[in-house]
């Protein structure tokens, strides 16, 4: 069975993910410096897609896999990381 996500809000500091499998994941909107600079307007333009999500506008893409492992931005640096 493969999850995907079926539906994504903000609040002030997170994301929350409702997924397929009924969960419902938060991760901090830190994790994901576009996100986190982003408009609340810029945020709810988000695509669903089957394996993760994708923000034409911030040119950002974040997998369902790698959000259920706990990996935030993967584009930084090791030393940007820290």
């Amino acid at each position: 069975m493969s999850i995907s996500a079926e539906s994504v809000r903000f609040d002030e500091d997170s994301m929350w993910v409702s997924l397929s499998d009924g969960r419902t994941i938060g991760v901090p909107l830190a994790w994901f410096p576009k996100l986190l600079a982003a408009t609340p307007t810029q945020r709810g333009a988000v695509e669903i897609g089957l394996f993760g999500l994708h923000w034409e506008a911030l040119d950002e893409d974040i997998s369902i896999a790698g959000l259920l492992a706990g990996r935030g931005d993967q584009s930084r640096s090791p030393s940007m990381a820290a």
